[in-house]
């Protein structure tokens, strides 16, 4: 399966978002919810104080550009007020109070601004990638794209396409519903490309604004815990099928699970005010689920040498702290402390979604990690699905 990866460029969403002014505005919003006293414990426990975001919080909590009245009007709005014994007097006063309440954004006001920002940064993140794996646009034979929350058609790969430009032959290969195992499934995907055609390149980009999934009016706990884990971010990396002076790791196996029946347990709704992301509780057992189904890959794929081999770095992208403490409770006997160290560090700043595996893998990368260091790479995203990549840094 051998297939070589470059150092990705990591893009972070530039404006800086305090954890303590989400909770401010939440509170504000709504402060008679069940959990309101506990908000401040709430959001100490995620670990996170600051995340990027590609657009401010103001334009996610900003009012939509309509009002109170109906979808129909105010001809008809007034033709019902009558209707129903209204005197003229009370109509003006009633349709002057309607008019005054802020309607919230529309699925196009909230999406439109957050698909260009994406679309920006996908692109800074690609020339970045290009320039890092010292190649052009021209020498891209095919792009794999990400973006789950801010649909499009056409999407992200024509948009690159045509922004970098790319040669009209090269093969684009959507996919903006793989969610939070972008990461590893687009190198899977990558490594299968280049094993039938080693002289392919590969350029993988995954850009997601996790920050439209914030809605304002949403009162829930789990609403809540949205708000205060998700960052933007961009990120893009070259694959060959033949080790270039740049690369960095090189991908030998891949592993792919999925839970059924899990389908429901996270996912994406999209409602008249946006993109929500809907959580149940149950979502961590379950990806602990798929966690235990990787550790016995692991073994079976190295039940010849079981007291010697470990991984040196784990690249994991499981989209909570939760799940990170029980891949460390659960790791097999003997493995060395801090193999999560770089996952850990990537989530203090938010849960990247997608782009997370890259941003951790940059990280491993900065902090010099030594060459013939054994990686593995795991990523769990809606489904219940989960990727893994095994390999070595070169």
């Amino acid at each position: 399966m051998a297939a070589y990866l470059c150092p990705p460029a990591v893009i972070h969403g530039k404006h800086a978002v305090r954890t303590s002014q989400i909770v401010d505005e939440v509170r504000g919003r709504h402060p008679n919810s069940a959990w309101a006293p506990r908000i401040d414990g709430i959001a100490a426990s995620t670990g996170i104080e600051t995340r990027g975001w590609m657009l401010p919080l103001e334009a996610a909590v900003a009012p939509g550009s309509g009002s109170g009245l109906p979808a129909a009007g105010i001809g008809p709005a007034r033709e019902a007020l009558a209707d129903d014994g209204f005197t003229e007097q009370d109509v003006d006063r009633v349709i002057t109070a309607l008019e005054a309440i802020p309607a919230p954004q529309t699925v196009q006001e909230r999406t439109a601004p957050a698909w260009s920002a994406v679309q920006s940064y996908g692109e800074r993140a690609a020339r970045g990638a290009l320039q890092i794996a010292g190649l052009d646009a021209a020498d891209v034979d095919c792009l794999i794209t990400s973006h789950s929350t801010t649909p499009a058609l056409p999407g992200l790969d024509v948009s690159l396409a045509n922004r970098l430009p790319l040669r009209s032959d090269v093969l684009l290969l959507p996919a903006t519903q793989w969610a939070c195992i972008a990461g590893t499934r687009s190198l899977a995907l990558a490594a299968d490309l280049v094993a039938a055609d080693p002289d392919r390149v590969v350029l993988v980009v995954i850009a997601e604004a996790l920050s439209t999934t914030y809605q304002p009016a949403d009162d829930t706990l789990e609403s809540l815990i949205v708000r205060l884990l998700f960052a933007d971010t961009a990120v893009a990396a070259v694959v060959t099928g033949r080790p270039r002076p740049e690369s960095v790791l090189r991908l030998d196996a891949a592993w792919h699970h999925t839970l059924s029946g899990t389908q429901d347990l996270h996912r994406l709704e999209t409602r008249e005010d946006g993109t929500h992301f809907v959580m149940d509780r149950r979502g961590p057992r379950a990806v602990q689920e798929t966690v235990t189904a990787m550790w016995e890959w692991l073994r079976l794929r190295y039940q010849d040498d079981p007291d010697s081999w470990h991984p040196d770095v784990l690249l994991a992208h499981p989209g909570g702290t939760r799940v990170l403490e029980y891949m460390e409770e659960t790791m097999p006997e003997g493995w060395p402390s801090g193999l999560l160290r770089h996952s850990r560090d990537s989530y203090t700043s938010g849960n990247r979604g997608g782009a997370a595996v890259f941003d951790i893998m940059r990280r491993a990368y900065d902090a010099g990690q030594k060459a013939g260091s054994r990686a593995v790479l795991y990523a769990a995203a809606p489904g219940l699905t989960a990727t893994a990549l095994e390999g070595q840094w070169l």
